[in-house]
């Protein structure tokens, strides 16, 4: 059974999912959810599944290097064969990207939107097609290959909570479906 570490930062929702998808059905096991953020709603999530939890402030540490440290000493003692950011909201260092084999999910279609806010400038952007990517993770901040993307066509007067409903929908299958291409 492949074995994955899911890192995040906010409300869970692409952990309960993967969790629901992947996990509940033997295919795969989460052995660690991850969260730099001690107030996140989805650290819940990860504790109801009974799934082994590290929360570490990232504000503890004096610098991305030494926080990305003790994040890459974590995940590696639990030996994953994938780890997954899903809304961890960190830009990572070297220090992980060298060590750590992982993905990343990103709410446009890369390599447009690099980086914060992309729902709201993909959305303000008015490109008829938006979507989402999952990418490998590397140095460069949303600059990993790209494994697959999710796209919709929008018409110009969609509102921002449809378009950002979509994206979030898609975001949680796009996430799924690059772990089994990786791992199957």
């Amino acid at each position: 059974m492949k074995q994955l570490a899911v890192l995040f930062s906010g409300n869970g929702t692409n952990l309960a999912y993967i969790l629901k998808h992947l996990h509940l059905n033997n295919q795969y096991n989460v052995v660690l959810a991850l969260c730099n953020n001690p107030n996140a709603k989805g650290i819940e999530i990860a504790r109801d599944y009974g799934i082994a939890l590290e929360i570490i402030d990232h504000k503890a540490y004096a610098t991305r290097e030494a926080f990305d440290a003790k994040v890459v000493e974590i995940i590696e003692g639990y030996r994953p064969d994938l780890t997954v950011l899903a809304g961890f909201m960190r830009i990572v260092t070297p220090i992980f990207t060298h060590a750590i084999k992982a993905i990343n999910l990103h709410p446009s279609l890369l390599p447009k939107h690099k980086g914060l806010h992309a729902i709201e400038r993909s959305y303000e952007s008015g490109d008829e097609m938006a979507g989402v990517s999952v990418h490998w993770v590397t140095s460069e901040l949303d600059g990993g290959e790209i494994i697959l993307q999710k796209s919709f066509q929008r018409s110009l007067d969609m509102p921002f909570e449809t378009f950002e409903a979509t994206l979030k929908s898609i975001e949680k299958e796009a996430l799924v479906e690059a772990i089994q291409m990786i791992l199957d």
